[in-house]
């Protein structure tokens, strides 16, 4: 099976940045869809952003557009969250996780990040002082 990892949560203050890593292990990296989500207390948990391994294709939510950046590195098996210009309601614990999305499937631009996500990381706290 699938193990996410996620790192690079911290303390900073408002306006500043922060590089979440989300390391993937144990199954086929192409295979998968990861996205990041966020729960912070007292909130639903919510879709920040995904990418699609095979290809790239990304989306991001419209509170974190222009703010927030992701990436992967397929070597590393590697995804990548840069987040700047942060925000105190950007303050949760963010989380990865993986929907399966082999490279054989298709799925319109508009459900990219929209599947069923079977595996998750431990979460990372990222915490933005006001």
């Amino acid at each position: 099976q699938l193990q996410l990892v996620e790192s690079g949560g911290g303390l900073v203050q408002t306006g500043g940045s922060l590089r979440l890593s989300c390391a993937a292990s144990g199954s086929t990296f192409n295979d998968y869809v990861i996205g990041w989500f966020r729960q912070a207390p007292g909130k639903e948990r919510e879709l920040v952003s995904c990418i699609r391994i095979n290809g790239g294709r990304f989306k991001y939510v419209d509170s974190v557009k222009g703010r927030f950046t992701i990436s992967r590195d397929n070597a590393k098996n590697t995804v990548y969250l840069q987040m700047d210009s942060l925000k105190p309601e950007d303050t949760a614990l963010y989380y990865c996780a993986a929907d399966y999305y082999p490279p054989y499937e298709y799925r319109d631009s508009d459900y990219l990040c929209l599947g069923e996500y079977d595996y998750w990381g431990q979460g990372t706290q990222v915490t933005v002082s006001l």
